[in-house]
Formats: C-alpha cells, sequence, structure tokens
C-alpha cells in the first residue's frame, strides 16, 4: 500500500514537470513569434514581419489611424464580423482644442452605430443650440429637437475623452487589433494597394496585409496624395483657451461673436470649463513667446467678448496655457483606387466654425458599413473599387450640406472693409433673429439634422434677398440698388465656388451619377 502511494507521488510530480516544461515551452513559442492576444483571436508577427491572424490568415481590413473616424469605424466592420487591424501612430489620449462638439445629426449616427456610450463619463456637456452676438445685440437659435427623445442633443467635451472612449470601444471588440505602430507606405502591386508598411512602437520594421485599406490618418495625412487630389486651404487660425470658474449667458448653448476681424466661439467642453476659440485669419497669428498674442488678445479680442465672460478671458489670459491651431479646408477629392479609401479629415475637411467635422466623419462610417454588410468577399479589389465609387456619391447630402455651410458662413461672419459684405453680414444677423423657419431651417442644416443642399441654397440666397429688401426698405434710391446688386454678387461669388468644389451634380442630382446605382460584386 504504502509503495503505491510512492509510484503514485513520483507519477505527480513527474507529471506537473512535463506540464511545466510544455507551459514554459508555450511562453516562449508565443514570445519568440511576438503573439498578441485580441479577445478570442491572436495576431502573429512572423520572422518576416509579415502580420497574421491565429489562423493563418491576414486581416480582412487595415485601418490607419484611431481618431474617431478610425475608431468608428474598427468597431463598426468589427461588428460585422471583419477582422479588423487598426494602426495609430499614438494611443495616448489627444490633447486638441477642436473636435470638441458633436452636432445633434452627429449624436445621431453615434446612436446608429451602436456608440453613444462613448459620450457617457466623459464629463460630456448637452448642446441645444447657439447665442450669436453682433454689435451689442445677441439672439438665441435652437436646434430643432421636438421630433427627437430628450437624450438627443448636441454634445460637447475633451476631445481626448472621447477618441480613447472611442478606441476602448473598438479594442475590446475580439474582432479588432488596435496597434500603435507609424504607417509609413502603402504597399502596391500592379495598381492595387494590398497592405501597409510601418514601425511598430519599439521601431520593427513590419508589413500587413488586407484586401482593403482604409486611410483614417487626420488632417496631417502623409498617404493622402497617392489616393486623392488634395488641395489644401488654410483660411485661418484658432488660438484657443479655457476659461474656469465662469458661466455662459446661455446655458448649454455654443456662443458665436461676429467680431472683428473674424468670429469667436464659447462653448462648455465639461462642466467647470469652457473652451474659447477666437479666429485669426491668415496663416499668421501673433507670436505667443514675446507677448504679443497675450496683447492682441486682451486689446483686440477682449472688449468684444460678452461680458460675464470678461473677467475669466482676462485671467486665462495671464494664466498661460494659449494654443493655436490652423484651420484646413479641403474638398474631397478622390482617385478611385483599388484595395484602399480615405475618410476623416484624411479625405475631406472644412472650416471647423460650425463643428461639423464628426458629424460628416461618422455619416461616412455609416455609408461605407451599409455599402460592405452586402459583401461576403473583399478580395477582388478592382470589382471593390468600382462598386465603393457609389461611397463617393452617396455620402454627399450630408458631408455637401455641412461643408458649403461652414465655409460660406465662415466668409459671411468675417467683418470686411467692403460694404456690401458687410451688408450680407448683418442680413445674416437679422435674419437668423427673425425666429421660426428663418432660424430653425439655417440650425437645422447646420446640425446634420437637415442633410439638404438645396435647402441650403434657398436659405442662402433668402439672407441675400432679405439684406437687399433691408437697403430697399423704406426709401429706395439708386445707391441703395447699386448696393443692393452688389450685395447679391456677393453671396454668389461666395457660395457658387464651394459648391463648385464640392461637384454641382453629385450635390443636386446624385441620382443622375452612375456609381449611384452601383450593385455590389456577385462573388
Amino acid at each position: 500500500m504504502v509503495a503505491e502511494y510512492i509510484y503514485a507521488g513520483i507519477f505527480a510530480v513527474l507529471l506537473g514537470f512535463c506540464l511545466l516544461y510544455r507551459s514554459q515551452g508555450k511562453k516562449n513559442s508565443v514570445k519568440e513569434r511576438g503573439s498578441t492576444k485580441i479577445g478570442n483571436e491572436s495576431v502573429k508577427n512572423t520572422s518576416n514581419g509579415e502580420c497574421w491572424w491565429n489562423n493563418g490568415e491576414h486581416a480582412d481590413v487595415i485601418v490607419v489611424g484611431a481618431g474617431v473616424a478610425g475608431a468608428a469605424l474598427a468597431h463598426t466592420l468589427g461588428q460585422d464580423g471583419r477582422r479588423v487591424h487598426v494602426i495609430e501612430r499614438d494611443l495616448t489620449e489627444p490633447d486638441r482644442i477642436v473636435g470638441e462638439l458633436l452636432q445633434p445629426g452627429g449624436y445621431l449616427k453615434l446612436i446608429e452605430l451602436g456608440l453613444e456610450d462613448c459620450v457617457k463619463e466623459i464629463d460630456a456637456q448637452q448642446v441645444f443650440g447657439y447665442a450669436l452676438y453682433m454689435d451689442g445685440k445677441n439672439t438665441k437659435l435652437t436646434y430643432p429637437l421636438e421630433k427627437f427623445s430628450s437624450d438627443v442633443s448636441g454634445r460637447s467635451f475633451h476631445n481626448g475623452r472621447f477618441v480613447q472612449r472611442m478606441r476602448n470601444k473598438a479594442a475590446a471588440h475580439p474582432n479588432v487589433r488596435l496597434e500603435q505602430g507609424t504607417v509609413t507606405s502603402l504597399l502596391e502591386e500592379n495598381g492595387t494597394i494590398n497592405g501597409v508598411a510601418y514601425k511598430s512602437k519599439t521601431g520593427e520594421e513590419l508589413k500587413a496585409y488586407a484586401p482593403l485599406t482604409i486611410v483614417c490618418d487626420g488632417c496631417f495625412s502623409n498617404l493622402r496624395r497617392s489616393l486623392c487630389d488634395p488641395k489644401v486651404e488654410v483660411p485661418s487660425c484658432f488660438v484657443g483657451l479655457i476659461l474656469e470658474n465662469c458661466r455662459l449667458p446661455h446655458a448649454n448653448h455654443g456662443h458665436v461673436i461676429l467680431a472683428d476681424p473674424s468670429p469667436i466661439l464659447f462653448y462648455p467642453i465639461s462642466s467647470s470649463e469652457i473652451r474659447c476659440l477666437v479666429d485669426v485669419p491668415g496663416q499668421k497669428v501673433p507670436s505667443i513667446s514675446n507677448g504679443e498674442m497675450a496683447n492682441y488678445l486682451k486689446t483686440v479680442v477682449a472688449p468684444q467678448i460678452p461680458t460675464e465672460l470678461y473677467d475669466a478671458f482676462i485671467a486665462t489670459i495671464d494664466k498661460g496655457g494659449i494654443r493655436t491651431m490652423p484651420n484646413r479646408s479641403m474638398p474631397a477629392a478622390p482617385h478611385p483606387t483599388p484595395g484602399a479609401l480615405l475618410m476623416g479629415d484624411a479625405f475631406n475637411m472644412r472650416h471647423p466654425l460650425t463643428g461639423g467635422g464628426m458629424t460628416v466623419a461618422l455619416s461616412d462610417v455609416v455609408v461605407l458599413r451599409n455599402l460592405l454588410k452586402h459583401l461576403q468577399d473583399l478580395n477582388d479589389a478592382s470589382s471593390l473599387c468600382k462598386y465603393l465609387e457609389s461611397f463617393y456619391t452617396l455620402r454627399k447630402p450630408v458631408a455637401s450640406t455641412i461643408n458649403t455651410l461652414a465655409g460660406a458662413l465662415y466668409k459671411v461672419f468675417c467683418a470686411s472693409s467692403d460694404q456690401a459684405k458687410n451688408e450680407m453680414r448683418q442680413a445674416c444677423f437679422d435674419y437668423l433673429s427673425l425666429g421660426g423657419v428663418f432660424s430653425t431651417g439655417p440650425v437645422a442644416l447646420l446640425s446634420g439634422l437637415n442633410p439638404r443642399p438645396l435647402s441650403l441654397v434657398l436659405h442662402f440666397f433668402a439672407v441675400a434677398i432679405y439684406g437687399v429688401g433691408r437697403l430697399l426698405f423704406p426709401f429706395p434710391s439708386l445707391k441703395r440698388f447699386w448696393m443692393g446688386s452688389r450685395l447679391i454678387s456677393v453671396a454668389s461669388g461666395i457660395i457658387f465656388p464651394i459648391i463648385k468644389a464640392e461637384g454641382v451634380r453629385q450635390m443636386f442630382f446624385p441620382a443622375t451619377v452612375p456609381a449611384y446605382y452601383r450593385a455590389p460584386p456577385l462573388k
């Protein structure tokens, strides 16, 4: 009996050593091959620098960049069963002075994508409209939200907190691998993009392959040139500050001051902080280091802001922490390329005055998701490229409305030495102050709730005609007739070039574009 216990003990010890050896061998094997566990799957970096999923296949989609567009897209495609490899240059929390206001139309897209919880637990503030200030007068413009639940509104927040929530949501999905790395180039073979070359966080040079690569690497994209014809304009710069220990005159509203020379914005980004963005026309701003900026803000800007914010504004300037960022505008001008697609700010930008960038990006994600849902196989690059040409047309109602409005409003809201332009500016303020459809119509366009380019054009010229009426009433004269005709000319000169850049046919007659009817490949 004792011998049996001794033999059993020896057997147990030997079995334990075998299991320990096997376990250690597996750990070493995993370490050598660079495997990273992602949910229920793992991705391996093989000895030749290629990334594979644990079933020996490549990812279905590579997403370059994990900002708002990239993170939302990764989560959405992962939900649809795609294996998504996301490569982001820097996974630390972003610290930006824009991308802090999500319009109600964008929040509805967030709900549609199942990402609405990303605005929770970040001290986000509900936004219900705007307060517009000009020459000592102000008017309140409210989002037309009567048809929606009480949860639907705009949201304002720290951009970095929102982006990190989106990244965490995407990375938690078993079909998504989120990796820190810098994409150096697209891999091309016979005119088809089949992946990317990148450097990992440790500096290792790697390659990742997938039948579809989606580039969402932001406004500073170094990959867009091979996928579109970038015509980037920098009409102005934002000077950003954060005001503390003060309250906005109109709670839960963005504030737009039609100042001289250009607009000033205020909106809450937490329960105790207010973001101030001062627009400075051109690409050159006063120097922060030698005190020119502080002097400019105190002498030129401060006298034009609401008195309720004056003390906090001056205190913030004295405290420091002034930041600047160029405002970029770039119409979408894609080169349909087999195996690749551009999205987000890498693809299309507009002046951030109206806070429409995230709404356009999330709308684009919804459009692309709906297109790809019909496809089981993404490997036929040429057929997929032809099919996805419809993306550029289907995105137009939302994108072109917001883009055109942003560009037009910025030009209208800036002060000018041209009397006709100033008449247009005054007409716009007075038109919006009328209330009713005269305010809810433009605000519905701005908020992404009414993505109809034709409505935008009608309201824009209604403002111009209203301005002419103001000039002619009650005593018309030849001088006033001349100024009225110049006002119409100014309005046309503002909006028509923007419409031309967006594409007249795609904006107003999308059903005439052949790609509009493009059916998914049969394969």
